[in-house]
């Protein structure tokens, strides 16, 4: 998949409209994320009446949308946020998305020509672009963005950056979630920080009390890490760690921990997962068994779907023999509520091929399960 970086900007209620605009392409379907430059303040360009300053940034993203595709998303994405193109390209507007590089291709898709003309031109767009990507060699100038940015002499008045407002995303690479406190000056998505803040009110809270006051980016820095799985597709766990092997014997990964939502009540479920298959010429790294375990895991979820997914990825990817995958689970929503029994486990199996076909296929993993 291309890298694509796209210039974000707004000068309509621009504090609130650049991480609602981040916050949703980090959860929309096919695009990832990666990383948000620092945001700039510059003056408005070509309008024939005064406006207000922008604020501008850039994000860089892979996909596997087409550029026709990527743009309907980023259209789409604008228009939730209250954008409506008119034939004025200068004026004042919520949001703007809009394709800067893709990769090092060069085309013309809906009237507009990508690699963008005015990257050469105009510094709030070279200099974000810069700042994530310096490297970049244009692929029509043939000069990095690191030196085209340097090429147009900005000055602090033209180009500020705007230090009182900083972007985080949180790692979801990780089995630990990183990044997950709040910085004083820190936005991060204020339609997900509102309705936790509702929340708290509806409980009866004071949301602006001290140990409440960052609480809403707090949850939702962390549900965006527990709730991962969404955004994480099967090959990009995978990724290149299928190799070819003559092995035949069963493989198998024993007690992988998760930490899971149920979707009934959105409470904890937690446990450990034991996933084992035979190779038909296949094998996957062993690490990945456990990101794929987590890949599921961070999602809402009941612990029998999950079994199931588990089982049918590892058929997907490798197409083994056969695959069983075993998973123990204690629930919140039985601890803490509901029948308050603490000491209960669920145990729930899947599976497929030869384990289920063999009677002694499917024994010898079990006992391999207990040993």
């Amino acid at each position: 998949m291309p890298l694509i970086l796209v210039a974000v900007g707004s000068n309509i209620d621009r504090e609130l409209n650049l991480p609602l605009a981040f916050a949703r392409l980090r959860r929309r379907p096919g695009i990832r994320l990666i990383a948000v430059s620092p945001n700039y303040e510059s003056a408005a360009v070509g309008a024939l009446t005064p406006q207000p300053a922008y604020y501008n940034a850039a994000v860089l993203i892979e996909t596997d949308f087409a550029p026709a595709d990527l743009k309907a998303a980023l259209l789409d994405i604008e228009q939730s946020l209250g954008r409506v193109r008119t034939a004025d390209k200068f004026a004042p507007r919520p949001i703007d998305l809009d394709i800067a590089l893709y990769g090092s291709a060069i085309f013309d898709l809906g009237g507009r020509h990508i690699p963008d003309p005015d990257i050469a031109r105009y510094p709030h767009l070279a200099v974000p672009l810069a700042d994530l990507a310096p490297d970049w060699v244009h692929p029509e100038i043939g000069l990095s963005l690191r030196q085209i940015a340097a090429g147009q002499h900005v000055t602090e008045k033209e180009l500020r950056q705007v230090m009182n407002t900083r972007f985080h995303l949180p790692s979801t690479d990780s089995h630990y979630a990183t990044d997950i406190d709040a910085a004083a000056d820190e936005v991060y998505d204020p339609d997900f920080e509102s309705l936790v803040q509702q929340m708290l009110v509806r409980l009866g809270e004071d949301p602006e009390r001290e140990g409440l006051h960052r609480t809403p980016l707090r949850v939702a820095k962390a549900m965006d890490f527990l709730t991962s799985g969404y955004r994480t597709r099967l090959e990009d766990v995978v990724h290149e760690a299928i190799f070819d092997d003559c092995c035949q014997e069963m493989v198998v990964v024993k007690d992988v921990e998760f930490y899971s939502l149920c979707e009934h009540h959105i409470l904890p479920f937690f446990g450990r997962a034991t996933v084992g298959y035979i190779p038909n010429g296949k094998i996957i790294g062993l690490s990945k068994v456990a990101r794929l375990v987590d890949m599921y895991a961070r999602r809402l979820q009941v612990q029998e779907r999950l079994t199931n997914q588990i089982a049918d990825a590892i058929m997907e990817i490798l197409k083994p023999y056969g695959a069983g995958v075993v998973i123990e689970a204690s629930h919140f929503c039985m601890m803490m509520r509901g029948v308050e029994k603490q000491n209960s486990s669920t145990v729930t199996s899947a599976m497929r091929g030869t384990f289920r076909q063999d009677p002694r296929t499917r024994a010898e993993f079990l006992d391999l399960i207990k040993t």
